[in-house]
């Protein structure tokens, strides 16, 4: 339970929850008025009536409000940093940076990235000091989608969050390393938000089956249903829930999953083409490739073609995995790829994405190896390491009087004049110490590569003998 008075962050205590003549920000109001904004529940969107009153009622973030989560700890020190919330759309991140504010005796200022610029951060900076200066109490500066803010505006927060004018709480749906510049980064401490599980999902159906005094008419399986519908947002849950039953009346049969799906339109699966989830896919159906599961590759393709990704992407993708992954493991793949990236071309969608799952479940299946991969990279280095040595001469074409006369291609011999096609002669630069790059593994086709490879080492051995 929380005690009627808490101390400042910035210095004296403060009543924990402040009255809104003093300047409190939406949250404290929220708060003080609770049977007033009950009142005028008809008026109010569900998810905004079942909005939690305080951190024990946020659902699905134990690992920071849970009694040994990160933000109870700070709350419990005394020792509340700036931080930026990451995590995805209905997940909670405005309602605890509302709630901390009130939580911690803080004013509270709530600006948006997309709305917002230069001018309105000035004010809200101006106000926060304006405000400490009078009474003592801190301000928490909410900032809604702060990778909006392009770096050098991010750069405008730095002096106000180091002097402690404000405690900076900055919402993203974006990855921070990539959305944030560093200076900002380092000082704020990044929270990961996780999307609603099932089970907090549920709670929330029970919560508003209790506010709206109706029970949801759905059956076990149409209500599993509209959990996943959701797809971890909470928000989003709770607009369906008020859609289902402003369509349905309170004597209607219990709808399943599929009467459900007819009633109710699917969110778009949450993917961004050029962004953070992108990447995670992609690497999720590499790996799942690497890791010869077909059904998982499968998944992460479907994926991320719902997500509106351009299949050729992803066909370029295989192309790369095939000579990556697979080499000389199974040389068809590389071929088989390139062939379903073609077929791609020619039957356009939807019939050409039936050649790429083709492809995928080859990939999937096929011997591994990066064998080729690896000899390919210590190639490169040791190319740079010896820089411009000569072939030796007896493998340098002489196509003129004067090169044979200097020795080019003296001595060759000619490698199919000899017994299993091996003449065993050095083809490094003259005085280079050899050097091992392709090393087949005993998987798949290249195991008869070694042994071949093996055979052209001991006839190389027996000349310099």
């Amino acid at each position: 339970m929380m005690s009627d008075m808490v101390p400042d962050l910035f210095g004296g205590p403060s009543p924990e929850r402040p009255s809104w003549h003093d300047g409190a920000g939406e949250a404290e109001r929220r708060i003080s008025t609770g049977q007033e904004t009950r009142q005028r529940a008809g008026t109010r969107p569900l998810a905004d009536r079942l909005r939690p009153q305080s951190l024990d009622d946020v659902q699905g973030q134990a690992h920071l409000l849970g009694p040994e989560g990160t933000l109870t700890r700070m709350l419990e020190n005394g020792h509340f940093s700036s931080l930026i919330l990451w995590g995805g759309p209905g997940c909670g991140k405005t309602t605890i940076a509302q709630l901390l504010a009130a939580r911690a005796g803080l004013f509270y200022t709530k600006i948006s990235a997309v709305f917002s610029g230069v001018a309105d951060l000035k004010k809200a900076f101006e106000e926060a000091r304006r405000k400490a200066e009078a009474t003592g109490r801190g301000t928490l500066l909410f900032v809604d989608e702060i990778h909006r803010f392009n770096r050098a505006q991010q750069d405008g927060f730095l002096p106000y969050v180091e002097r402690g004018t404000v405690v900076l709480v900055g919402a993203t749906t974006e990855n921070p390393s990539f959305a944030l510049n560093s200076a900002l980064l380092s000082r704020c401490q990044v929270l990961v938000l996780h999307r609603l599980d099932d089970e907090a999902l549920e709670q929330l159906l029970v919560r508003a089956e209790s506010e709206t005094g109706r029970s949801l008419p759905l059956t076990a399986e149409g209500r599993a249903s509209l959990r996943a519908m959701a797809d971890g947002d909470g928000r989003y849950l709770l607009n369906m829930v008020e859609q289902l039953l402003s369509l349905t009346k309170a004597d209607t049969r219990p709808l399943g999953a599929a009467e459900l799906a007819r009633s109710l339109s699917r969110r778009p699966v949450l993917y961004d083409r050029d962004r953070d989830e992108h990447y995670n896919l992609i690497s999720a159906l590499h790996k799942s490739l690497r890791g010869s599961d077909p059904d998982a590759a499968l998944y992460w393709f479907a994926r991320m073609l719902e997500g509106g990704e351009d299949p050729r992407y992803i066909a370029r993708r295989l192309v790369r995995f095939a000579s990556e992954d697979i080499g000389e493991a199974d040389p068809t793949s590389l071929p088989l790829a390139q062939a379903g990236a073609a077929a791609y071309e020619r039957l356009g969608s939807p019939e050409g994405e039936v050649a790429l799952a083709q492809v995928v479940v080859h990939l999937a299946v096929a011997s591994k190896s990066n064998a080729v991969y690896k000899a390919y990279n210590e190639a490169r280095v040791l190319a740079k390491q010896t820089g411009s040595l000569m072939p030796p001469a007896h493998i340098r074409n002489a196509p003129t009087a004067l090169m044979k006369e200097l020795g080019y291609k003296k001595g060759y011999e000619y490698d199919h004049d000899f017994e299993d096609g091996v003449s065993g002669q050095n083809y490094f630069p003259d005085g280079m110490e050899r050097v091992t790059l392709y090393r087949p593994v005993d998987r798949g086709f290249e195991k008869r590569i070694r042994e071949r490879l093996d055979m052209v080492a001991q006839k190389r051995a027996s000349r310099q003998s």
